[in-house]
């Protein structure tokens, strides 16, 4: 087949096959020589056209031959195809019937349907646009009744203001962002005529329904809201029709009757908007709500209230920020200086110098008043500006749309991230604390103004807080504290921790003085003084403010804490701190006496503290003040508890004496007082100059007299009452010993002032009353030591070991084989119920073991007898209390 490949191509033509071979060109053309054509049989252009047909020729006739030799094979089968297109005409006939029934049906068809619908189609978009021309005349006609009545109530405005202009007094309200002037308040006060109100509420009226109209005439501007508005029923056609019908609104603006009218109402809209924020403005300044609810409302209509209070707080926060940073700014506090003193000394006098932004020792004084008077403006504006931001919140929660009700607060939360207020507090927060920080670490004369001076700049900031107190909801006391007024007061954390750190420096410096000399010289009364003022005074400068004093005491309790760590570092704990062998005090007890005079009288003056400070100052220093006072006892209480260990064991030394019959009596009447008695007189007269004037604490000095002096003679009772055998020699001893030791004590407890009338035993209570009432129970007869009115005064316990002495019965301590010292300490650890029922178990256990000997107890009987009665008054009285 590749013979007649030129023949079968689809694009073969005879015409150009023809011409090609005339030509003797190839054929198909071959541009170029990129590829050399395969033999298509014939060799165009290279042979004569005699050839050239005689060849087609001859392939005409094998191609006829090939013909007869396919059909002569493949006859049947052709002869079968024959047949079956036969009968595929006659199905085709009938399919072709049904198709022209078809077409007849379809143009049956398109005349009940297509040609009504398209027939509706016309007809719909005449209504359509019939609906959009009565929608337009609606609208234009709405625009021009509004617009003439936007006329009458602009000519109502003003009207309104020329009555106001004839009845003001000649001033003006200026309305402006930062306030009104002093001259237009005063004004604004002292006008009170009625017409001028009413006057004022007219023209208050009109704009609010000059801005509604205005705001309706807007929205029929806005063809799209004028559609959402008129709600004509546009949606009623439905597909593309309707969606055509309304991207087809025609805008009033390009209607001639409303474009006319169109520079009218911008101007009016102008007027109505220069109006609202004069009276913003004003009300603001004037702080008169009822002004401010009403432009606010004309606002409202004007469908501008969310971002006119967004305006408004912005420009108040702004205002603030500006001025924050004016105050803190030293190169204009540097201008301000130099244009003060041209201005004293003449522009030809003064030599002009560059501006400082640090002053010279020289200047200092000007550029501190300078700063502080910077400040205090700062503190006015600041008071201003909250006020009028608290009033402008407060209104926009009280007033509400009479329309459609909606509080005009909520509707400027659509707006704001958050209240007015809180907006205003954090960027006043964020304002003064970055400006506070920069001004610091950029010049050091403000660091050290404001630090040295915190508590000034913080009274400022307490004037501010009770300026606004009144018109906010903010509350600064020492009770309770607001979270706006505690993020002011965090931006000048900075300030305060230098404040601070020189507090705590001063309280340091005190604590090292007191301790400058170490052990050779301690700290005393005096440091101990010194340093309880230094924290008085720190706590009192910081006194007018809940929240600084409570950092100085906490800063305070560090400083006192090194007082104790110091203090416990030279304390002396040595047996020589506590050792009373004399003649005079050991250095270790004058220094733990130094030691404790200085806790002492620093602990007594901080004690007084919580009598000035509320109770959350006084809980931060009560712990470290009653560490000072449990130091001071941890080194006194040793020192006590050694006195009475030693005249303990002096007293006890009275049992060594012979107090029977078979004594001296001579010694007993003349002799004096016993060894063991002028050892205790000597020991207490050593006690008294030496150890206890170690301590200059008079209050509490005079207590442990009184506990000695109590503890001597409850022992030397305790003792005297169990000296056995005694005799009438030994009771006269014993009463001289008496007499010696109350002289003796009377000695230890008198000091200057009590020198000339003796000592006061009425504080010795009791014990006094026993040790007086021992010389009588001495000389009692048996029969009467049972009588509770002969032994008035005395305790029943030693009523019964004065019959116990007297008796033949065996003492308790005897018994169970105590030592006397022994005996007298188990007595002063137990109650007065357990040592009376050991001494009846005793008498009880000596009548048993008597009996079991066979011994006599009538010998004894009395004594029993009269213990038992002792004991029964003893237990009786002690049921009653």
């Amino acid at each position: 087949m590749s013979d007649y490949a030129v023949f079968a191509h689809p694009d073969f033509d005879p015409n150009d096959y023809a011409n090609a071979i005339l030509a003797g060109e190839p054929y198909p053309p071959q541009p170029g020589k990129a590829k050399t054509a395969k033999s298509t049989g014939l060799t165009p252009a290279s042979e004569d056209v005699s050839v050239a047909i005689s060849k087609l020729t001859f392939s005409l006739d094998d191609v006829e031959k090939q013909l007869k030799n396919v059909v002569t094979t493949h006859h049947e089968e052709l002869l079968v195809r024959a047949a079956g297109v036969t009968d595929l005409e006659g199905s085709l006939g009938s399919v072709r019937t049904g198709l022209n029934e078809l077409d007849s049906t379809l143009e049956k068809l398109r005349l009940k349907i297509r040609v009504p619908y398209q027939s509706l189609q016309k007809h719909v978009t005449k209504l359509d646009r019939l609906q959009q021309a009565s929608d337009i005349l609606r609208r234009t006609s709405r625009f021009v009744i509004l617009a003439r009545r936007l006329e009458l109530q602009l000519a109502e405005m003003n009207k309104a203001d020329a009555s106001e202009s004839q009845d003001a007094t000649g001033t003006k309200a200026k309305g402006q962002a930062n306030g009104v002037s002093a001259s237009a308040s005063s004004g604004v006060g002292t006008r009170a005529d009625t017409p001028s109100v009413e006057s004022e509420d007219d023209k208050e009226r009109a704009i609010a329904k000059a801005a509604l109209t205005i705001a309706e005439l807007t929205a029929l501007l806005d063809a799209n809201e004028a559609h959402s508005v008129g709600g004509l029923g546009d949606g009623a056609a439905d597909g593309d029709s309707g969606e055509a019908g309304r991207s087809e609104q025609i805008p009033l603006s390009s209607i001639k009757a409303v474009a006319v009218h169109l520079p009218f109402v911008d101007a009016a809209r102008a007027k109505v908007t220069t109006d609202m924020e004069a009276m913003v403005f004003t009300g603001l300044a004037t702080l008169n709500q009822s002004m401010l609810a009403s432009s606010l409302q004309t606002a409202h209509n004007l469908r501008v209230l969310p971002d006119l209070v967004q305006n408004l707080v912005s420009d108040l926060s702004e205002a603030v920020e500006s001025r924050i940073r004016s105050a803190f700014d030293l190169t204009r506090i540097s201008k301000d200086i130099m244009t003060k003193d041209s201005a004293s000394l003449g522009q030809g006098l003064l030599y002009k110098s560059r501006v400082r932004t640090e002053p010279t020792s020289v200047t200092a004084p000007q550029w501190t008043a300078a700063l502080w008077g910077s400040l205090e403006s700062l503190i006015e504006e600041m008071a201003d500006c909250c006020i009028k931001v608290y009033t402008l919140e407060k209104v926009l929660r009280i007033k509400r749309d009479p329309v459609t009700d909606v509080v005009f607060l909520d509707e400027a939360m659509k707006v704001l991230e958050n209240k007015p207020s809180t907006t205003f507090w954090a960027a006043l927060g964020r304002s003064l604390e970055k400006q506070a920080r920069d001004a610091a670490k950029g010049s050091t004369f403000l660091q050290q103004t404001l630090s040295t001076g915190y508590p000034r700049l913080l009274r400022l900031f307490h004037s501010f807080f009770t300026k606004i107190a009144v018109h906010t909801d903010t509350v600064y006391t020492q009770s309770q504290q607001s979270p706006e007024t505690i993020i002011v007061l965090r931006a000048l954390s900075n300030f305060e921790s230098l404040y601070l750190s020189r507090s705590s420096n001063r309280l340091n410096e005190a604590v090292g003085q007191a301790f400058s000399g170490g052990t050779r010289s301690p700290p005393s009364m005096s440091e101990g003084v010194n340093v309880a003022r230094a924290v008085a005074n720190e706590l009192d400068s910081a006194k007018f403010d809940p929240l600084l004093v409570q950092s100085v005491a906490r800063y305070a309790v560090s400083s006192l804490e090194l007082l104790l760590t110091r203090t416990d570092n030279l304390i002396a704990r040595e047996r020589t701190a506590t050792s009373l062998i004399g003649p005079v005090a050991t250095p270790q007890q004058i220094l733990n006496g130094a030691l404790a005079t200085c806790l002492y009288h620093c602990w007594s003056r901080l004690d007084k503290l919580r009598e000035e400070y509320p109770e959350s100052v006084v809980s931060i220093l009560q712990p470290v003040v009653t560490k000072l006072h449990d130091t001071f006892e941890r080194i006194v209480d040793p020192l006590l508890a050694a006195i009475r260990r030693e005249l303990g064991a002096i007293i006890a030394k009275l049992h060594r004496q012979d107090f029977s019959d078979s004594a001296d009596p001579m010694a007993a009447m003349g002799g004096g007082a016993s060894p063991y008695m002028k050892d205790l007189i000597e020991k207490l007269t050593f006690v008294k100059s030496e150890i206890l004037a170690q301590y200059n604490v008079p209050e509490v000095s005079r207590q442990w007299v009184l506990s000695i002096v109590r503890f001597v003679i409850k022992t030397f009772v305790l003792h005297a009452s169990i000296a056995k055998p005694l005799g009438e020699n030994g009771k006269l001893q014993l009463t001289s010993d008496m007499t010696e030791l109350e002289f003796g004590l009377s000695a230890f407890m008198s000091d200057k002032a009590q020198s000339k009338r003796g000592a006061d035993w009425d504080a010795v209570g009791e014990d006094y009353r026993a040790l007086r009432g021992m010389r009588q129970l001495l000389f009692l007869d048996n029969a009467t030591l049972a009588s509770p009115r002969h032994t008035a005064g005395i305790p029943p316990l030693i009523v019964l070991h004065h019959i116990l002495v007297r008796s033949p019965i065996t003492l308790p301590h005897a018994l169970h084989g105590w030592a006397e010292a022994e005996y007298v300490r188990w007595v002063e650890e137990h109650s007065d119920e357990e040592a009376w029922t050991l001494v009846d178990g005793d008498v009880t256990h000596w009548e048993k073991i008597t009996e079991a000997e066979g011994g006599d107890l009538g010998a004894a009987a009395e004594y029993v007898q009269l213990a038992r009665a002792v004991l029964a008054n003893a237990q009786g009285r002690g049921a009653a209390q």
